[in-house]
């Protein structure tokens, strides 16, 4: 599929990209954009709330909270592969400090392409060091992807009717190439986000959406 991932052992697989833009300029679309994948934290999983007893919902069962923040990332599109890295910090706070503790929690990179297809799903763990007495512990993971240029890159067609200088008075120059379902299509097909978040169960996702 033209997609392929890979990371450090034991650290969350994480899969960012630079963004890309359009801009509308005189006689035509100019495509400013980038083959690298965009990322984003679906809504819903940026956090997780760990509870003891794991079934109470209750404030006095409050276990553990923790959230993905700091993404920072680089992308090499120089040669046939696009090669995404990223940095990222999973910040977590306990309830009780008394004893030292050491927590594994799930993640999940998912690679989409066109809005809507899963072309690749992977599940990591990163793991969180509480000394005793200690109520915050922080890690900084680092993972990488690739996606195939060739699968990143608008056809030659498509590119030509995008950026098509259109005259006043011309029969299509006020329609937007975007409209036509084809070079529509054709960009979505090229265009890759990465979504990234903690692998949730059922009830954290719940719990998420409701609380």
């Amino acid at each position: 599929m033209g997609v392929r991932l890979f990371g450090a052992a034991t650290l969350a697989i994480l899969l960012v990209g630079c963004g890309g833009r359009g801009e509308i300029t005189d006689g035509g679309i100019t495509t400013v954009r980038s083959p690298c994948p965009t990322v984003a934290v679906p809504a819903g999983t940026g956090d997780i709330t760990l509870f003891d007893p794991p079934a109470s919902r209750d404030a006095t069962a409050l276990d553990l909270t923790a959230v993905v923040g700091n993404l920072q990332s680089t992308c090499g599109d120089a040669g046939d592969q696009i090669v995404t890295t990223v940095t990222f910090d999973v910040e977590a706070r306990r309830t009780r400090t008394e004893a030292a503790r050491t927590v594994d929690l799930p993640y999940f990179i998912t690679v989409v392409r066109g809005g809507s297809a899963v072309v690749a799903k992977r599940i990591g763990r990163v793991q969180l060091n509480f000394p005793a007495g200690q109520a915050r512990a922080k890690v900084t993971a680092q993972a990488s992807t690739t996606v195939a240029r060739a699968a990143a890159t608008l056809p030659e067609d498509v590119r030509r009717q995008l950026t098509r200088r259109r005259k006043a008075g011309e029969e299509d120059a006020a329609i937007d190439p975007l409209s036509q379902p084809e070079i529509r299509s054709a960009v979505l097909r090229a265009s890759f986000e990465a979504l990234v978040g903690f692998q949730l169960t059922d009830a954290q996702l719940r719990y998420n959406a409701t609380r």
